[in-house]
């Protein structure tokens, strides 16, 4: 009989520290949660900007990388010889060829290329028209036309931009995309969002 009270009780002692164990587990996670939280960033923050830093190492030359930054998407494109030499289109044929309207792009991307690095392109995935998504269409020709060299093309009202972001003339898009602020940490980490010392 005595046996049998002390199992009993071994069981009921199990069960209690168990219990114990259990609700000081949740009572310790649920006073943890507010002090890790606070050491995030802010929904506030994430859309004043934090800069964002992407390893381009893996983009292969003709291919385009998405990212995000402010919500937006952010393309990195790594621009091969030949897209290089499409740039050279008549400037009769773009809305700003020479870049006046310098708030597109920072000056150290005040360029032909609008880079920091001749072949990759960092550029905001918005049309300047209505805020669409263009979609990359990289390869000339195609069901874009003959004369088409490659670019980025808005299918909701037509605007056209080359391999540079340069809007052409005749589409609704009244400006080029927008080239974000971005610096070379290294030869493969780009960081969006913040400034870079690079000259024009």
């Amino acid at each position: 009989m005595a046996n049998k009270s002390k199992k009993v009780d071994l069981n009921r002692r199990r069960f209690l520290v168990t219990a114990t164990s259990v609700t000081g587990a949740i009572g310790v996670t649920s006073l943890g949660v507010p002090f890790v939280s606070s050491m995030l960033p802010s929904e506030k923050a994430k859309a004043a900007g934090a800069s964002v830093e992407v390893d381009v190492s893996n983009v292969k030359q003709g291919k385009v990388l998405t990212t995000e930054w402010r919500g937006q998407p952010v393309w990195i494109l790594n621009r091969s010889d030949k897209m290089l030499k499409s740039l050279k289109t008549s400037p009769k044929k773009l809305a700003d060829p020479n870049l006046e309207v310098s708030s597109q792009q920072p000056k150290y991307c005040q360029n032909k290329t609008r880079s920091i690095k001749p072949n990759m392109l960092v550029i905001v995935g918005i049309c300047t028209h209505l805020g669409c998504s263009p979609s990359p269409r990289l390869l000339p020709k195609g069901d874009m036309g003959e004369n088409w060299e490659g670019g980025f093309f808005c299918p909701c009202h037509g605007s056209k931009f080359d391999l540079a972001g340069r809007v052409f003339k005749g589409s609704p898009a009244p400006t080029n995309l927008v080239v974000p602020p971005h610096k070379y940490l290294n030869d493969n980490i780009i960081i969006i969002g913040e400034d870079s010392e690079e000259e024009a």
